[in-house]
């Protein structure tokens, strides 16, 4: 593709993820999803362009946008909700995560040839929710304010857990052993040193806005500023990741902070104005539009045992859910369709898509069928988790969950120990 109509594609695009936004609102079908589809058709099947176009600029790229992600998701955190539902989105994660690795590695290892180590690489990579898909579906259902936070929280901390525990395995497979104490300890190290640098980082950033907003031509420092710490996260050996979504969650609730203990300590917070928010947003949005097509482009359809294993992985994953909801959500304050809608919410994503491509640049066995296994499993579970949410809407699915959730309250059916109705948002 020469370069006016690469040029002229790319501006098209641009209009076109804000109209699929638009149908997005209207029909509750994803606009990843499409733009997988979109990717798929003028990569695979087209070939009108491949990711190997991107060269070099294709792995800064993905994570480029995870970082971006988790920092906008963090801004939109309310940390009295959050600390209030971490250990219900906790549970959920924990207890998806786990199933899923169950799930995954005994399959991959039987199924795909895949070494021990390299099949729970894979089952790490495929253990998380998508916050791009999560986050927009999960604001558009009329859910608890709890179980709304539960999976907003599980789809940020489960990328976090897929990069950290999905590159422990692999540098266990790298190196040929796996100190399991150790991985452990320094994932744990890792989260709160990375929470603490985020937090210092909000800190200092909000000290320093009164004096940028000030400035001309200052409206991207905050973005750079992000990428800046996650970088020297990394560096330091800690998740940038986690320090990206702290330095968020800093920034979006220094109005939280006693006025008595900033007077005290003589400090003046300065939030993120209204339109350095919507320049986030923006930004996001194009990122999203142009990660999800580059996924497309790189889904591999000739290669049928990495799609028909992502298939049947995906169906399994979502039939796993249900004993993962039911482990994690409490009969007290949860509704049949609440418990439904944590049930199909499933679809894997940009963490997943981006920890995939690090077996191939580390150099590790079966790298290739850990990705295009991995991106397959993001199209179908996408693809399932949208018809799911559709039907969801519609009520079709109201017998299957009072069948596989009967200890759970009905619509405006207090249930024993339900004290009063979860606020509702939509």
């Amino acid at each position: 593709m020469n370069i006016p109509s690469t040029v002229i594609l790319v501006g098209l695009l641009v209009f076109l993820g804000h109209a699929l936004e638009d149908v997005f609102a209207r029909t509750k079908v994803p606009d990843v999803l499409i733009l997988l589809c979109l990717g798929i058709l003028i990569g695979p099947i087209a070939h009108l362009v491949g990711p190997e176009s991107f060269g070099a600029v294709g792995p800064i790229f993905t994570t480029v946008t995870l970082v971006v992600l988790l920092f906008e998701s963090g801004l939109g955190l309310d940390l009295g909700m959050l600390l209030r539902s971490l250990r219900g989105a906790t549970l959920l994660t924990v207890a998806n995560f786990i199933a899923t690795l169950l799930v995954v590695t005994p399959l991959a290892h039987l199924f795909l040839g895949l070494g021990w180590l390299g099949a729970a690489s894979l089952g790490a990579i495929l253990a998380g929710t998508s916050s791009a898909v999560v986050i927009p579906l999960v604001k558009r259902l009329t859910l608890g304010e709890k179980t709304r936070m539960a999976l907003l929280l599980e789809s940020a901390l489960s990328d976090v857990l897929v990069i950290v525990v999905a590159l422990g395995l692999m540098g266990a497979q790298k190196a040929g052993e796996l100190h399991l104490g150790l991985m452990l300890g320094g994932m744990v190290a890792s989260f709160l040193l990375a929470i603490l640098i985020g937090v210092g980082a909000g800190l200092l950033w909000a000290l320093a806005l009164n004096r940028i907003h000030g400035l001309e031509n200052t409206i991207f420092t905050t973005p750079a500023f992000v990428l800046v710490v996650f970088g020297l996260t990394e560096l330091l050996g800690y998740s940038g990741a986690i320090a990206s979504l702290a330095l968020g969650i800093m920034l979006g609730n220094t109005s939280r902070i006693p006025a008595r203990i900033l007077r005290l300590m003589r400090l003046r917070l300065t939030p993120l104005n209204d339109t350095e928010q919507a320049v986030f947003r923006e930004v996001v949005f194009l990122l999203k539009t142009f990660f999800f097509i580059y996924i497309g482009l790189s889904l591999q359809l000739s290669a049928w045992q990495g799609l028909s294993a992502g298939l049947g992985i995906t169906l399994l994953l979502f039939a796993a859910r249900i004993p993962v909801v039911h482990a994690s959500l409490p009969r007290s304050s949860t509704f049949r369709k609440e418990a439904m809608a944590c049930t199909v919410m499933v679809p894997k994503g940009l963490a997943a898509a981006v920890v995939a491509t690090i077996p191939a640049q580390m150099g590790l066995p079966g790298a290739l069928q850990i990705q295009n296994t991995a991106y397959a499993v993001v199209l179908f579970s996408i693809l399932i988790t949208s018809g799911l949410v559709f039907c969801l809407e519609r009520g079709w699915l109201d017998g299957l969950a009072q069948r596989w959730f009967r200890g759970y309250a009905a619509e405006g059916e207090p249930n024993s120990g339900h004290e009063s109705e979860p606020t509702r948002s939509s």
